[in-house]
């Protein structure tokens, strides 16, 4: 399987949630940036062979995305791609997570339990932010990539797997090396090819096409009808810093698709215009007191009903869809509306 169809092969499976894959392509991923592209070509190399692979850069560059991509693009893409969360997991947990164990190991283990690496068997196992491993389950996981074997919890013989690893860190592991907190054997094992992708203001010059990508693809998944942003909101999303980089962006974007207004983008990039358009607004006081506790507490419950009117607004009043678009329960909905009910009642006898 070549590398297109390796890429649209990893678009219908797991480059989005859900089925939706409205303009996946390798330009889309790689950008235009000279680093992304050195990324891009160093992954056709990457596809021919079966060595570790550690992924660096801050928090929402993408360093899943390209992990994921890079399985669809090997000879094991047919094999599982298991994911571990390293933070996700407590400690205590996380060796029975990792290797599994056998029947009786402990107390509550009433069946065998198949670890990540043995589901992750013939394909890749993919550990996310692996500088939170701690160093007991660091030497345990470096037995693994020596020799491909591990014991689960409570079994008397070692099992041989055989897969990829993958990782990935927002750390600098080479200072957490040399304060003790990784372990440098482990750094060695893992860090057979080192991947570093740039943060998102390092390549700005791929904002318009990720801008595109998101409007496309959360106006099919929310059913909206949001329109192309306007160039002057476009050079500003150009111009901003990032420090969320992608996720960022993307989360910016949804927002956008679901109310439907650029302010509701631009208020984030004008942090201080924001701020002063909300003063503005604001009941001047001249004598006597006011609560402030009490004020900021209408102003963001007024806020929070706005928003919730206009997600339903751009989903027909559907209160099914709208909770789902704003990620809460259909409960909490049907309260929330209540609730601003009340609000409004009470701002118009106060008027």
């Amino acid at each position: 399987m070549d590398l297109g169809q390796n890429l649209a092969y990893f678009g219908k499976t797991e480059w989005r949630t859900g089925d939706v894959d409205p303009g996946l392509s390798e330009d889309l991923i790689f950008g235009s940036s000279r680093s992304m592209r050195g990324i891009q070509d160093r992954l056709k190399a990457l596809a021919r062979s079966n060595v570790p692979v550690l992924i660096q850069g801050e928090s929402g560059t993408g360093k899943e995305v390209l992990a994921r991509l890079i399985h669809a693009c090997s000879f094991v893409h047919r094999g599982p791609f298991v994911k571990v969360s390293c933070p996700a997991i407590p400690a205590g947990l996380f060796e029975s997570e990792l290797f599994g164990y056998e029947k009786g190991a402990f107390t509550g283990a009433n069946s065998n339990r198949l670890g990540r690496v043995t589901l992750a068997n013939g394909g890749t196992l993919f550990l996310d932010e692996i500088a939170e491993l701690d160093l007991g389950l660091q030497a345990k996981l470096l037995q693994l990539l020596q020799d491909g074997k591990f014991c689960p919890i409570g079994a008397q013989q070692e099992k041989a797997v055989e897969v990829r690893i993958m990782c990935t860190t927002n750390r600098d592991l080479e200072a957490a090396v040399a304060n003790g907190t990784f372990r440098q054997d482990l750094f060695y094992r893992i860090n057979v090819v080192n991947l570093q992708l740039p943060p998102l203001r390092q390549r700005k010059e791929d904002v318009p096409e990720l801008v595109k990508y998101f409007i496309a693809l959360y106006n099919m998944e929310f059913n909206c009808s949001a329109k192309n942003i306007s160039r002057e909101l476009l050079s500003l999303l150009q111009e901003y810093h990032w420090p969320g980089n992608i996720r960022q962006l993307e989360n910016l974007i949804k927002r956008y698709v679901i109310l439907g207004i650029e302010e509701s983008i631009s208020n984030d990039l004008l942090p201080k215009q924001q701020t002063d358009l909300v003063l503005d607004e604001l009941p001047i006081v001249r004598g006597g007191s006011m609560s402030l506790k009490k004020m900021t507490k209408e102003m963001v419950r007024d806020f929070e009903r706005q928003i919730i009117i206009r997600t339903l607004q751009a989903h027909s009043w559907n209160r099914v869809q709208t909770a789902r678009a704003l990620n809460i329960s259909y409960r909490a909905l049907l309260y929330k509306l209540k609730e601003s009910q009340a609000f409004s009642k009470q701002s118009s006898s106060v008027g």
